[in-house]
């Protein structure tokens, strides 16, 4: 379970992308930036991920964060197959996509979620079952869109005890 309080928990910034994701609360954020607080502690200090689109940034251009290694030798993870669970705001009228991957040690990529355009300015409570046989990775890719101040946040990672 990851909640961003202090850190990115072990999620890293991968290297072949344009942009990082960012640990960032309401406090910091500029008005019409993102959302109000986050999720986990519904506050404007509590933490969480963003990107955004900026005047630094290109639309199209790509953030990308990886998962910990998750082990399928574990017996119980090949009987039930794993769930990721999480939080997600995408608000703006000009928002780029949020799509998530599930990356095996090969390197091979399989899109499990593709979102793209405002979603609503709210939390949004999101469970994707990752399946097949080999360890994995999750990889959480958000696109830069137009608007300067459209932007994708993600809280409360947490990951099935299957796996």
């Amino acid at each position: 379970h990851c909640n961003f309080e202090f850190d990115l928990c072990g999620w890293k910034q991968d290297e072949n992308d344009d942009f990082d994701w960012h640990l960032r609360t309401s406090n910091t954020a500029k008005l019409g930036t993102g959302p109000a607080t986050d999720h986990t502690l519904q506050d404007p200090s509590g933490h969480y991920i963003f990107i955004k689109s900026s005047f630094f940034q290109l639309p199209g251009q790509r953030a990308r964060i990886s998962s910990p290694f998750l082990s399928r030798r574990n017996k119980n993870c090949k009987v039930c197959e794993g769930v990721m669970i999480f939080y997600y705001h995408m608000y703006g009228a000009h928002i780029g996509s949020l799509i998530i991957y599930q990356r095996t040690t090969l390197k091979h990529e399989k899109i499990v979620l593709n979102l793209t355009g405002n979603q609503g300015n709210f939390w949004q409570r999101k469970a994707l079952i990752l399946s097949g046989d080999e360890d994995f990775q999750v990889v959480f890719e958000g696109i830069a869109g137009k608007g300067p101040k459209d932007g994708i946040a993600l809280d409360d990672l947490t990951f099935s005890r299957e796996c």
